[in-house]
């Protein structure tokens, strides 16, 4: 069997060197090595933990270190991280085990000149009284940056854009895993009875507080749920659920899901609307579109038709006419998902706004195809105006034909920062959700 610190650094360093999905990768890696649930838990541990904390390791091993970061070897590197990682935040873990196995990792890869660098550092930090301090750094952001170990741009973005009080609040909830949420597909049974189900084995379902929507722990491989395999549970979200629950899709309503996959706005819209009406979800990939397809036959949904398009230029057809809902979830930085892929924090460029045209043009593009007295809903993933309420703000100075529509909240879902009532951004400290920004337009 696989050694789970060993799985833990190919997938870093897959991710370091590859530029991976935290989620993809993982999951693949710990089928293909059959960890069992302990080692699974254990390897999983360090992943996300690593990932999370990597400004921050990158400081504590800066202080140990004669050599800079950027001259230290890529393997070397993550395997420095892993061994911190264990020192400092694994309490279960003895500081010999920690600094032993990472050592022994690296000469299994061949480092054995860096082994011997490993070895100093991490046995340096195991003797210091305060293996390290942040105390001493003067500037704010910085300081921010390297506790919760998000760049300083974003810290500044979210500061400037929704107050101290809100970035610190949502600093402190970035750690941890997230909830895992699931819609329960209503066309083959109820809520109760899939509790039910997932109770007996051993699966701990609560409820949340939007209708249909439940939350999950100690499942284990989804895949081998009986009531994911046979179509009564599919993920997603409690984010998009609000989204979804607010805009209202009804039986016999046309919708367009405008970028659909991998398809949960979709299905949802379908269950709200029992399976009765018609939706086209579009993707610009058509092996996106064949994974649409897939899960609409594995929920017992029958009316949702595909089709491969450029969501910037939807070819009208007249048999479909126009939508009483238009859904509009763009490409977007995903700021408001870093809890669940904590590596996207480290990208380059991610404020860069190459994205608000590309997502501006989507918008109007979808609006073309909304009937009047019809529904446009625009949403992202992401915690950064310029994506968000900027580009609503700038569609409605452009297109006087639409208003904003109130929009009603399920109960008890809070709103944490002032925005037009027409427009809604959820914040995973709030309401234990994925950042989410969505919007709810009228034709007139």
């Amino acid at each position: 069997m696989a050694n789970p610190r060993r799985v833990a650094f190919d997938v870093l360093y897959k991710i370091e060197t590859e530029e991976s999905y935290s989620s993809i990768a993982v999951n693949k890696a710990l089928k293909e090595n059959n960890l069992n649930k302990l080692d699974s838990s254990f390897a999983s541990a360090i992943i996300y933990g690593v990932l999370e904390r990597k400004i921050t390791l990158d400081y504590i091993i800066r202080q140990y270190s004669s050599v800079r970061l950027k001259k230290i070897e890529t393997k070397t590197l993550v395997l420095l991280r892993i061994g911190v990682f264990q020192l400092i935040f694994m309490d279960k873990i003895p500081d010999s085990a920690a600094v032993n196995e990472t050592v022994k990792t690296a000469k299994n890869l061949g480092l054995f000149k860096s082994s011997g660098f490993i070895n100093g550092i991490l046995r340096s930090i195991t003797r210091a009284e305060e293996k390290y301090n942040i105390e001493n750094i003067k500037n704010k952001n910085k300081y921010l940056s390297v506790k919760y170990s998000v760049p300083e741009d974003i810290i500044s973005m979210w500061i400037n854009s929704y107050g101290e009080e809100t970035t610190l609040d949502m600093l402190s909830s970035l750690t941890g895993r997230p909830p895992l949420y699931a819609r329960v597909n209503t066309l083959k049974g109820d809520t109760d009875q899939v509790m039910g189900e997932l109770s007996r084995q051993n699966i701990i379902a609560e409820k949340t507080l939007v209708d249909g929507v439940i939350s999950l722990r100690n499942t284990g491989s989804l895949e081998s749920l009986n009531a994911f395999k046979e179509g009564r549970i599919y993920i997603q979200d409690l984010s998009s659920n609000i989204a979804l629950t607010a805009l209202s899709p009804q039986q016999d309503n046309t919708v367009f899901d405008v970028c659909s996959a991998p398809g949960g706005k979709s299905f949802t819209s379908a269950i709200l609307m029992k399976n009765k009406g018609r939706i086209f979800s579009f993707d610009l990939y058509e092996h996106k579109i064949e994974l649409i397809r897939k899960t609409s036959l594995r929920l017992g949904i029958d009316i949702i038709k595909t089709k491969t398009a450029d969501s910037i230029k939807i070819p009208e057809e007249k048999s479909w006419n126009k939508a009483d809902i238009v859904i509009c979830d763009v490409p977007c930085s995903g700021l408001g998902i870093i809890r669940r892929k904590p590596e996207i924090r480290y990208k380059n460029n991610l404020l860069d706004n190459s994205l608000k045209e590309i997502q501006y043009n989507i918008l109007c593009s979808s609006a073309l195809l909304v009937k009047s007295k019809g529904k446009l809903m625009y949403s992202t993933c992401t915690l950064n105006p310029e994506e968000n309420n900027k580009i609503v703000e700038k569609f409605l100075s452009e297109h006087s034909d639409f208003r904003g529509i109130d929009i009603i909240l399920p109960e008890n879902i809070k709103r944490t920062v002032k925005e037009n009532p027409y427009e809604c951004t959820l914040f995973p400290q709030s309401n234990d959700t994925d950042g989410f920004y969505f919007a709810i337009l009228r034709k007139e």
